[in-house]
């Protein structure tokens, strides 16, 4: 059902990524890794929808969404970085196929983190954490989505990994075969895949290969 919701907040997580709040309709719930499509209620707009994941929970009494934003081009995302307080947003119902199935790793590129923000949140809240590790690709440590809040949920388990700067706290690396034979324990894990379809596409067949059963590759298809 398509309900449209007044925004209550909205904070910078990066430079070009936002985190924003909104009314939460009585008995709306979803499953953390879910997603729904999201519109403008501006003139012109209300017909552009976009699909962004929940990372807030369910039981949290507001829905939030954390959403980079495009800039060079004049699209829905430039104009939800432009956003205010008392705004309001166009959702439909919930839907999507990344839900937490198990002890395993996490690999994320940018903005495709953001399925993952929810389920290991609760995770972490309800004391399942243990098992997981992620792995998190940017290009500068400056595009790293909620850092802090991944390290202290998710400790040595949280690895960053960046592809375009000599900061030598972070490692200059890509997630190839190469990276994954280093830091996978055990390829018969689950594994959470989210980021450009190219890279969905080599990691997926990657620890296919290296013996991860295809059910257990979830992403978002």
């Amino acid at each position: 059902m398509v309900q449209t919701l007044k925004i209550t907040s909205i904070v910078p997580v990066t430079h070009d990524v936002h985190c924003i709040r909104l009314e939460k309709p009585a008995g709306y719930s979803f499953i953390p890794g879910q997603a729904t499509e999201v519109a403008l209620n501006k003139e012109g707009w209300q017909d552009e929808k976009r699909p962004f994941t929940f990372t807030s929970l369910n039981d949290d009494p507001y829905l939030e969404f954390t959403i980079k934003s495009y800039a060079d081009h004049n699209g829905v995302t430039k104009l939800i970085g432009e956003l205010q307080p008392g705004d309001e947003l166009i959702i439909d119902d919930p839907w999507g196929a990344i839900e937490y199935q198990g002890e395993g790793y996490f690999i994320a590129g940018g903005a495709g983190i953001t399925p993952f923000i929810a389920i290991l949140r609760q995770l972490h809240k309800e004391n399942r954490i243990a098992g997981n590790k992620l792995f998190f690709s940017n290009k500068t440590p400056g595009d790293i989505i909620y850092e802090k809040e991944l390290k202290s949920i998710l400790g040595d388990h949280a690895i960053f990994i960046v592809t375009e700067s000599g900061d030598k706290a972070y490692s200059k690396d890509y997630i190839n075969e190469a990276f994954l034979d280093l830091h996978v324990d055990d390829f018969k894990k689950q594994f959470y895949i989210c980021g450009p379809d190219p890279m969905i596409k080599s990691i997926s067949e990657i620890v296919i290969q290296k013996g991860a059963d295809p059910h257990a590759v979830i992403f978002e298809k």
